[in-house]
């Protein structure tokens, strides 16, 4: 049987995606190359955020042609969509197909459109056109304990620091029969946590016929059969609604787990950014997440070195993150990505200043991780227990709701359930437990 291989960069929704175009292609009997083996298509699913992440797309691509030759390369995803011209220049690369295609890749492949060494086949439409998710996407399953269910793509924001919108197109929702019926299918085929994920996930809904809201999906999900827990993906400040907390802190089947992005807590610089709240906003929101599910993880996104990024800007982004009851910190250096307002923007920061302002909310991210951690030693903890071992230990991982990494000593017939642990200790940035 004919094979492939998929190399994944960026988000969640890209891994989700790449996910439900090998359940494509396995349909058509195809099947997922080893580590070491040829395969006919090696597919390529790019990321375009950043600078460094547009250099780091062209890179997999070239390390996949001189891997194998014969191969038929196909290079899809956001840099594809956004610099198809550049994707095109890359001898041995067959097809290019942008994000407003990645649905027809499986069906392109199968119809072997271009040979291995053809011209290369560009096929990337106007994605700001897309009216619709397409359901080609939004496939179930996947080798991850936890696989990512995309139920929303595109974004309707523009933050002056972003191309997503250009990359993915307006806000799009799966419909809420959809969504349920993939959750169902993940339960049965054995799945206990499915993570809910999208481009622009608090938009979910805003542009179906009837407008629905993700509190409403939410709600719809709690009162389904299915026995898988759900986590949520990033959700902007301002869409984390007191409706979304509600029914997180409920008796329900939801993750105690939110990730906000923050970005800056200059009010200034998120101006600039065209982020819509302020930095209080953000303090407030945290505070009463933290009084209403009190052992809540709390992850939180940072944009450092944007224009303008004064030392008293940076300092005030440092101190609210010191002073807010967070869990977690994801700190990503600004990087001027070309077609965006704020790649022109005056103020540059020097990259030196930069790298020693990520390194300092670093450490202190790293502080707040352990604080948090070393709260529930001693305690007993509901973990699922994942399908792979640390290296070091050899011991089980397992993830609790609250997004609490634990390391238990079990047989491989404990993989894929859920168990009580109790905390014994902290060690390498993860806890040990025993099963209970």
């Amino acid at each position: 049987m004919p094979k492939y291989k998929i190399t994944t960069l960026g988000c969640k929704v890209n891994q989700s995606e790449s996910d439900a175009i090998a359940r494509e292609l396995e349909s058509f009997g195809w099947l997922p190359a080893g580590h070491d083996e040829a395969s006919e298509v090696v597919i390529i699913n790019t990321c375009a955020v950043t600078q460094k992440a547009a250099m780091q797309s062209r890179q997999a691509v070239r390390q996949a042609v001189r891997a194998d030759s014969s191969s038929r390369i196909v290079v899809t995803g956001c840099y594809a969509q956004t610099e198809p011209q550049n994707l095109l220049k890359i001898k041995g690369v067959q097809y290019v197909i942008g994000n407003s295609d990645k649905h027809r890749i499986a069906q392109v492949i199968v119809a072997g459109q271009n040979a291995a060494g053809a011209q290369a086949l560009s096929i990337c439409n106007d994605i700001r056109q897309a009216q619709s998710l397409k359901p080609a996407l939004t496939g179930v399953g996947g080798s991850r304990t936890r696989p990512f269910l995309k139920i929303q793509d595109g974004c309707n924001a523009f933050c002056s620091y972003c191309i997503v919108p250009y990359a993915r197109g307006p806000s799009r929702s799966l419909p809420i029969d959809n969504v349920l019926d993939a959750i169902k299918k993940l339960s049965k085929a054995g799945y206990r946590e499915v993570v809910l994920t999208g481009v622009h996930l608090g938009h979910y809904g805003r542009d179906l016929n009837p407008e629905t809201s993700l509190g409403e999906l939410l709600k719809s999900i709690e009162g389904s059969d299915s026995s898988v827990r759900v986590r949520l993906s990033s959700i902007e400040p301002l869409e984390l609604t007191d409706d979304l907390i509600t029914r997180v802190a409920g008796p329900s089947r939801f993750c105690d787990h939110f990730h906000i992005p923050l970005q800056s807590g200059d009010d200034l610089i998120l101006e600039k950014m065209r982020r819509p709240y302020r930095a209080v906003d953000f303090s407030n929101l945290v505070a009463k997440i933290r009084c209403r599910i009190p052992d809540a993880a709390i992850g939180v996104d940072t944009l450092i070195g944007f224009p303008g990024e004064t030392d008293a800007a940076f300092r005030n982004t440092y101190e609210l993150i010191r002073e807010l009851s967070i869990t977690y910190l994801h700190v990503f250096p600004f990087s001027a990505r070309p077609g965006t307002p704020a790649a022109c923007y005056p103020g540059r920061v020097a990259p030196h200043t930069i790298k020693k302002r990520c390194a300092q909310l670093r450490e202190l991210g790293k502080a707040k991780r352990l604080v948090f951690y070393k709260r529930f030693i001693g305690k007993r903890l509901e973990v699922l227990v994942e399908s792979t071992r640390h290296t070091s230990s050899g011991l089980l991982k397992a993830l609790s709701s609250n997004y609490i990494p634990v390391l238990i000593d079990a047989d491989d017939d404990q993989k894929n359930k859920i168990r009580s642990v109790r905390v014994e200790k902290l060690t390498d940035n993860a806890l040990i437990g025993t099963l209970v």
